[in-house]
């Protein structure tokens, strides 16, 4: 395939920084914004030493997606690992890169190594509703839409609310 997954490391701060910020306002469009000063670099480099940190223990995972040019072409990762061997699962794929299969194959690799995680059993994950590509990526690696909230929770910046979906995924099924 045309996309390989690379662990987050702290040199890859500066081209991520970048990425974001190219890609941020095709983000905001299907989720919520991480608000401006992320978009400082002091403070996305501060954040990003913060999920390093997160990331020595394995409760998080956080990988970088990459095409075969080694270029960042989005992310993806596995959070809050929890006693139950729950993780959640979260994923973002830059405008220029939508609809070529990136997404669905690195959501496939991120389960992959979740099976080879002793403590993981599920994955959690949740996109808006109107983010019908996000549900495809995830119903196209095996997840199960489990609810949909009733209320509306996200409002973007054009003034359109959306509600979350929810989706699970059984990781033994992967062992």
């Amino acid at each position: 395939m045309n996309v390989y997954l690379s662990k987050l490391s702290e040199g890859d701060a500066e081209e991520l920084f970048q990425f974001e910020s190219i890609n941020r306002a095709f983000f905001e469009q299907m989720i919520p914004s991480r608000g401006d000063l992320y978009y400082e670099y002091e403070t996305f480099y501060s954040y990003h030493l913060q999920l390093l940190e997160e990331q020595k223990n394995e409760q998080c995972l956080f990988y970088l997606m990459r095409n075969t040019d080694s270029h960042i072409v989005g992310r993806v990762n596995l959070i809050d690992l929890d006693e139950e061997g729950m993780m959640s699962i979260g994923y973002r794929i830059g405008e220029l890169f939508i609809g070529k299969g990136m997404a669905t194959e690195a959501v496939r690799l991120i389960i992959e190594k979740a099976a080879a995680h002793p403590k993981v059993k599920r994955i959690s994950g949740k996109t808006t509703e109107n983010n019908i590509p996000s549900q495809k990526v995830l119903e196209r690696n095996g997840f199960i839409l489990t609810a949909a909230d009733e209320d509306n929770f996200y409002t973007n910046d054009r003034g359109e609310s959306f509600r979350f979906v929810q989706y699970i995924l059984d990781v033994e099924g992967h062992k």
